[in-house]
């Protein structure tokens, strides 16, 4: 799927109307005011700069007996006297206009909490789109809105959280303009239902969770809306029409929040879990196990935040995505832990999702509990994330059980610094120490800077990205690894280029390599037009070239595509051109050799995507004709069915045929995702993967039920089997429990 092609829908809203007195004293009449007279007419706003536009509004302070009740009703009388926003413009697909459908944002605090009410008008309300109920789910199908909070007012590190017409909730943490952390989560409270007039929402987000600092009464802030129907997205500000869901330079400013301090800032996640496991391969095995264990989190200041972890739990991960590598490299395999993705910005390095490589990543948090391939169980840990004096500061130490070969205990650390330099950019340090194998001792240490500007000839952006590191063993010589990127993601023209050099002996043992030896060039040139009668038009090239350290060429290729988004409908063609130096012969899958030579080939390509929303969705892949000397065909189909707002369909089938002079071999990859959402708060979720390469099969089944916020029951069930020719062979089945409780102080 061509990256720049992406659609990231977002949610905003507007500020600068004013309530008519008469109104405001009347509660309920205000509030049943009809969408055909308040929506039918599109408002009209003053000219506005975008490229300067900045808004404010001011928080309405209210004693806590004040709070509205979060239930979706907006006739709590606290709300007539709450700020209103209603000013938003669209970034698509009329960038610049009012949004076509009005939108009233209304905003109060206490000591303990912020609490939003947004109405969201719609002349339609029969044809809003809500179909996922699931907590943390993707609702890029659904109408929606997100709030956007910057505690700091650092215009670039903040926090977001979604709400969709069935109340489903996400919540993420955005750094520096560029990470998204969608595995953050927090304590907080949304409800929302459609009415006559659109559909409302209420929103509780208590102060406890997010990490400020008193003395800083404004706030960086904005919102979005999308109405998916339209395919349109409004905002407060920020509005143009490249403006990304993670970029809040541009945010507006929310004035005079002094939240009271609430309680010690002690928060206690405590669990209780059971477990059977059955194995049947070998002798018949069965065990019977109880764990508790728990985290600890304290609010050392409210921006800096400790934690404390024993016996953690990762019985809800999800599966791992089954992959089978064509390549002469190991393939990279992202975090799934809940534990881990907690903070894994903190520790992100490099920039640019470290260059769109994984190659060369001095930490990644996988490591702590695999080790020689097997897993490993982690005792306990602890953790300090937050801000000191606007200092960004990470640090993590885990303690596992053993190598995977004995029982040696293992301590494994990392830590990162970043400072805010300029208006945008940041300087930052990481330091790794241990080896989760046992085998060495080894230390890595680097420096990146990150300088970007939002505001380069009228409001584009340019961001540039360098690091430098080295790793210590006793084992290899200390080697180092370094990298330069430059990014401008706009429109019409837009691009980067990066350059990566990775050592021969650069080894981070908490971190991952894959290919040393290399010096790494990619870069794209992009140019979207949307003056054609498409919402655009694209046509780019992208190249990524690997060449050994005495810049002999190694493999190098090149992609050049056009498309269209005709309605959201998706249709791209490419051309690829590859080219592969195999120094030393290495199999494909299914024990098919390709022996050491050079190769050059060219392929052509489609892309397909019908637009988010409705009853079904595909996503069609396919690239012909070579591979290496032979004939290669490969599809990816991905569907997506919504019969109902509670039940999600999503098979997914890779095929790739490859047949070379010295053997050919089929491979076929199938998953499935079926997800049943009883309530945002109540699910199950089902995952069925298999292969045959290795004829593996897994199955995963998770239900979740979070009947008060923090309060949570878990079961889930898992089975992996052999599945071939002469049957179904099981090898191992697990059925977890587990109560999880969490206090606040």
């Amino acid at each position: 799927m061509p990256p720049a092609a992406d659609f990231v829908p977002t949610a905003r809203c507007r500020t600068g109307r004013r309530v008519p007195i008469l109104l405001a004293a009347f509660v309920p009449l205000f509030f049943s005011f009809t969408a055909a007279g308040l929506a039918a007419e599109r408002p009209t706003y003053p000219p506005r700069d975008f490229a300067t536009y900045r808004p404010e509004a001011a928080a309405v302070k209210i004693v806590n007996e004040e709070a509205p009740t979060i239930d979706g009703d907006l006739t709590d009388p606290i709300w007539a006297r709450a700020t209103l926003i209603d000013e938003f413009y669209q970034l698509d697909p009329e960038t610049g206009e009012p949004g076509s459908e009005r939108t009233e944002l209304r905003i109060v605090y206490d000591d303990e909490n912020l609490y939003f009410a947004i109405h969201l008008y719609d002349e339609e309300p029969g044809n809003i789109i809500a179909s996922i109920k699931t907590r943390d789910g993707n609702q890029g199908n659904n109408d929606f809105f997100r709030i956007y909070l910057d505690p700091m007012m650092t215009r670039r590190n903040g926090y977001g959280f979604e709400v969709n017409p069935l109340g489903a909730r996400t919540d993420v943490v955005i750094q520096n303009n560029t990470d998204v952390l969608e595995e953050w989560d927090t304590i907080w409270a949304a409800e929302a239902r459609i009415t006559d007039e659109g559909w409302v929402a209420e929103v509780m987000v208590p102060f406890r969770g997010l990490s400020y600092d008193p003395a800083q009464t404004d706030w960086g802030f904005d919102f979005q809306r999308v109405i998916r129907r339209k395919n349109e997205r409004v905002r407060w500000t920020s509005v143009a029409a490249a403006t990304r869901f993670e970029d809040i330079s541009r945010s507006g400013t929310l004035t005079g929040v002094r939240p009271a301090t609430a309680g010690i800032g002690l928060e206690v996640q405590l669990y209780e879990r059971a477990s059977y496991r059955y194995r049947w391969t070998g002798e018949d095995e069965g065990s019977l196990l109880g764990r508790f264990g728990g985290n600890l989190y304290y609010k050392i200041t409210p921006s800096l935040t400790g934690t404390l972890t024993a016996n953690p739990d990762f019985s809800d991960a999800p599966l791992d995505e089954r992959q089978v590598n064509t390549t002469r490299f190991q393939l990279f395999q992202p975090e799934t832990r809940d534990f881990f993705l907690q903070d894994v910005a903190t520790f992100e390095f490099g920039g640019f999702g470290f260059f769109e490589s994984e190659n060369g990543r001095p930490f990644f948090s996988r490591n702590i509990g695999l080790a020689n391939g097997r897993s490993v169980a982690i005792i306990g840990g602890g953790k300090i994330s937050g801000d000191i004096g606007g200092i960004g500061v990470g640090a993590l130490t885990a303690v596992t059980s053993g190598t995977g070969l004995d029982n040696r205990k293992q301590v494994l650390s990392v830590g990162r610094l970043t400072a805010p330099i300029f208006d945008e950019s940041k300087l930052g340090l990481i330091l790794t120490n241990g080896d989760p194998s046992g085998n060495s001792d080894n230390t890595v240490a680097g420096a990146d800077f990150q300088y970007r500007n939002s505001d380069i000839g009228g409001g584009n952006i340019l961001q540039t990205d360098i690091f430098y590191q080295r790793s210590y063993s006793n084992v290899r010589d200390d080697d180092h690894a370094f990298g330069l990127g430059v990014d401008f993601p706009n429109e019409p023209w837009g691009g980067f280029f990066r350059f990566k050099q990775i050592g021969t002996d650069f080894h981070p043992a908490l971190g991952f390599v894959n290919r040393r030896s290399i010096r790494q060039y990619n870069g794209e040139v992009l140019l979207r037009d949307r003056e054609r009668g498409f919402r655009w038009v694209d046509a780019g090239a992208t190249f990524d070239i690997y060449t050994d350290l005495d810049d002999t060429l190694q493999s190098r290729f090149n992609e050049f595509r056009v498309g269209i988004n005709h309605d959201f409908t998706q249709y791209y063609i490419k051309v690829f051109d590859y080219f592969e130096n195999v120094t030393g012969g290495f199999d494909l899958p299914g024990d098919v050799p390709v022996p050491a030579g050079k190769y050059g080939w060219t392929n052509a390509g489609t892309y397909f995507q019908t637009p988010a929303g409705s009853l079904y969705r595909i996503e069609w892949e396919t690239e012909c004709c070579r591979f290496y000397n032979g004939d290669y065909f490969k599809s990816e189909l991905r569907l997506e069915f919504r019969p109902t707002t509670s039940l999600i369909f999503i098979p997914t089938y890779t095929a790739t045929w490859i047949d070379l002079p010295t053997g050919a071999v089929d491979i076929h990859v199938l998953a499935a995702n079926f997800i049943v959402n009883f309530t945002p708060d109540m699910s199950i979720r089902t995952q069925v993967q298999y292969d045959n390469i290795s004829e593996g099969f897994g199955l995963s089944v998770r239900y979740r039920w979070e009947y008060e916020p923090g309060q949570e029951i878990f079961a889930s069930f898992g089975q992996s089997a052999i599945v071939s020719r002469t049957g179904f062979t099981s090898e191992v089945a697990q059925f977890s429990l587990r109560l999880g409780q969490t206090y606040r102080f």
